[in-house]
């Protein structure tokens, strides 16, 4: 394999931005000056190299330009028809029998350790052939800036093991993951039956007594949803997916490489139609909440609800998160940092020792304040 300097000699000078892409759609990035990779600085426009210092802007692109590159994808027509070639590529990934986590790594990788378990990965290099990305929500924070959040976390809690304050003060790597996303549109449509009840009292003074009055209502209810994200991944607990949010795509780029490079990306694993009804169901939670205040009332009893959707729309995302795998005692604990809003979530191990000694601590204040109160 060539060296970038080698590269360099062979462009003569011509400020080159990037490579084509190898046979596994993987790509470079020289620096213009020295020719080694340039990476993408965390909420910056530019990528930069670590070894002279220079800074190349990635291309913006036009409004319009951008519009149609984040224009969202018929789910119907996807679902029933395997999409067109240039709405797919292949990348070479890494799985993890412990998570099932499917990682891009470069070729030359054959094993390594999961960035979300902290399990060794050593099954070959295999391939990920996947609807392409249409949107990239790019790095704002740094692993700095994500592992000062990670101590902050970390100093709320109680019961924790040392080996977590020495994590913090950085004996470990955070890894910069971009994790796929479901965006789904779609216009609902419901018709609901229920009751409503209404409070109304008897009696006075103690005998005063409450009842409800139901009473028979129907009606219907619309909405719009609009980007409901839905993680395309299983590698990390959906309660701390949901924990990360929200997300703010006012910052979505069109997806462009570049700001993948110096990162990792993972490939999904939910199915578009997986996603889909996964996305129904966070609808039907709001669609639920839309139907009690629909029906009114004190308190609500619901019997039914239909609804319909239409203009079904969806988009492939890469959100960024900083991730790490702490292991305490054979066992893995992930720590996940939203890289756009510094949000933290994270599993988390207890010391049995300090859950003793304050047992035995607050025993003792209990039994002292016993014995003053019987003796003193």
């Amino acid at each position: 394999m060539r060296s970038p300097w080698e590269r360099r000699k062979e462009r003569d000078g011509e400020l080159e931005v990037k490579e084509p892409a190898d046979d596994a759609g993987e790509q470079r990035f020289p620096c213009a000056q020295c020719g080694a990779n340039l990476r993408y600085s965390p909420g910056q426009t530019w990528m930069s190299c670590s070894y002279c210092g220079h800074e190349q802007e990635i291309p913006g692109s036009c409004e319009t330009a951008r519009a149609t590159a984040l224009a969202p994808m018929d789910l119907r027509r996807t679902l029933a028809a395997p999409p067109p070639a240039a709405a797919m590529e292949e990348t070479r990934v890494l799985n993890c029998t412990n998570c099932g986590a499917q990682v891009e790594f470069e070729p030359e990788v054959h094993a390594a350790e999961c960035p979300f378990c902290g399990t060794p990965v050593v099954t070959g290099t295999g391939t990920h052939r996947h609807i392409k990305p249409q949107g990239v929500l790019p790095f704002r924070l740094t692993e700095e800036a994500a592992r000062a959040a990670f101590a902050k976390w970390l100093k709320g809690l109680w019961f924790a093991p040392n080996g977590l304050a020495r994590y913090a003060r950085g004996d470990n790597r955070f890894a910069g993951i971009y994790v796929p996303y479901w965006s789904f549109d779609a216009d609902t449509r419901s018709s609901y039956r229920g009751e409503r009840g209404t409070y109304y009292y008897t009696g006075s003074g103690r005998n005063r007594r409450r009842h409800i009055r139901w009473t028979p209502v129907s009606g219907g209810t619309r909405r719009r949803f609009d980007d409901l994200l839905v993680m395309a991944a299983q590698s990390l607990p959906r309660r701390y997916v949901r924990a990360l949010e929200p997300w703010s795509l006012t910052d979505l780029k069109p997806y462009d490489t570049r700001f993948l490079s110096g990162f990792r990306a993972e490939g999904y694993t939910v199915a578009l139609d997986q996603g889909w009804a996964i996305g129904r169901e966070r609808m039907d939670e709001v669609i639920r909440d839309d139907v009690r205040r629909a029906i009114g009332g004190d308190v609500q009893r619901i019997h039914q609800i239909d609804t319909q959707t239409s203009k079904e729309m969806f988009k492939h995302l890469l959100l960024p998160i900083w991730v790490a795998a702490y292991r305490y005692r054979d066992r893995s604990y992930r720590f996940v940092v939203n890289a756009q809003t510094g949000q933290v979530r994270g599993e988390r191990p207890w010391s049995k020792i300090k859950i003793a000694l304050a047992t035995i601590l607050a025993t003792l204040v209990v039994l002292g304040v016993i014995y003053l109160t019987e003796f003193a």
